[in-house]
């Protein structure tokens, strides 16, 4: 009777525990993972930047995940710019994301979009950077002064001139405050 159920039970389609289709590339600095996704993205990759397991780090409190199939062709891209990753990885479960979740709050005109620590306020009537507040990294200072006064679509793309992980959240909070006035 038990090869009987055995014979018809259903069998499992979902992958096993711990498996995973997609890889982590870790890399000593922020500024170079910041390149390193442009440059995948440049080229069509599906591509995150993520928050590493513990396990994982390396210098860098961020990798970048990628499709592990494109593994190949992404080692021939970064070579081809001079940009290898320090380790390839297998992505497992846990891997962390400290930039998923956007929080918006309106004042009025104002609207204001925080991407983990960076948040960016602009003003609807004329769509100004009014204001870039958080994080703690070196360079949010000077991301502040480019940005604060421009109009939001002529501002010039965080992440062009910041290295930091604060940088690197500006630039969802950016992208999200374009997403949300369109101009």
């Amino acid at each position: 009777m038990n090869y009987l159920r055995r014979f018809f039970a259903k069998k499992s389609t979902t992958p096993k525990s711990g498996l995973s289709e997609k890889g982590l590339l870790l890399y000593h600095s922020t500024g170079e993972v910041i390149r390193a996704e442009s440059l995948l993205k440049e080229a069509g990759l599906e591509v995150a930047v993520k928050g590493p397991p513990p396990d994982l780090r390396q210098g860098c409190d961020m990798v970048i995940e990628f499709p592990l199939l494109q593994e190949m062709r992404v080692r021939e891209i970064l070579a081809g710019h001079n940009l290898p990753p320090l380790r390839v990885a297998v992505a497992q479960d846990h891997v962390l994301e400290p930039v998923s979740l956007y929080h918006v709050k309106e004042f009025g005109d104002f609207l204001m979009v925080r991407a983990a620590n960076m948040k960016i306020t602009v003003d609807r009537r004329d769509q100004r950077i009014v204001n870039v507040s958080g994080g703690g990294c070196p360079d949010v200072p000077y991301l502040a002064e480019m940005l604060v006064g421009k109009r939001l679509h002529q501002a010039v793309e965080p992440r062009t001139m910041g290295q930091t992980l604060c940088g690197y959240a500006l630039q969802l909070a950016f992208e999200e405050m374009i997403r949300r006035c369109p101009g």
